[in-house]
């Protein structure tokens, strides 16, 4: 009986996040609210070497399925993770903590982008999204400089995560150039985004 409750707590939870509802992040008229991926594409060495460490983590494979409509209590558990994880995690690169570059952890009190990512990722995972819907992204700044962010796939659009940014925007309202993530049907191969290049030159001046 103590076994039913809790799955009925879950059930509920689920659907506090999940049941259709209008979005507290309302979705611009955009003709590219969703990154259109492409072929299957390199895996990075760091998500590579951090997929021998959590095996489990990098073999889930999902069947193709729309994204979900996320509720206003579900928009603001995913502020509540990007701002939680952002405040309590020191930006720190990889050669100042571990004395070498792309090492993909999840971070106690330091880390770099990508160890954002992740901890915003096992955070919403645990509140009950699903690991199709929050993907490790790989992008390229204005300046030329590779970084990463969680996107998150809503049926309101693509919404990044970010740890230099507090707020959450939709893919097309950021300053970045889109190179590939994670599939969205396993969580160990990647793919590429196909319109990537045309946020950052949309961006610009805005």
């Amino acid at each position: 009986m103590a076994q039913l409750t809790g799955i009925k707590k879950a059930a509920v939870a689920l659907a506090a996040v999940f049941v259709s509802a209008s979005a507290a992040i309302p979705a611009p008229n955009a003709t590219a609210l969703s990154m259109q991926t492409g072929a299957i594409t390199s895996q990075p060495i760091g998500h590579y070497e951090f997929c021998q460490k959590y095996r489990a983590e990098c073999e889930i494979k999902t069947k193709s399925m729309t994204a979900p409509r996320v509720t206003d209590f579900g928009w603001s558990v995913i502020r509540e993770v990007n701002l939680a994880t952002n405040r309590e995690i020191t930006p720190m690169i990889d050669m100042d903590q571990f004395g070498k570059d792309e090492v993909w952890s999840y971070p106690v009190a330091a880390g770099d982008c990508e160890d954002f990512v992740l901890l915003k990722r096992k955070r919403l995972m645990e509140k009950g999204f699903s690991p199709a819907d929050l993907l490790i992204t790989v992008v390229r700044k204005p300046d030329g400089e590779g970084h990463a962010v969680l996107t998150v796939r809503t049926a309101q659009g693509d919404f990044i995560l970010d740890n230099l940014d507090n707020e959450i925007k939709l893919w097309t309202k950021t300053s970045y150039r889109f190179l590939k993530r994670q599939a969205s049907f396993n969580t160990g191969r990647w793919v590429t985004i196909e319109n990537g290049a045309e946020v950052l030159v949309g961006s610009v001046g805005n």
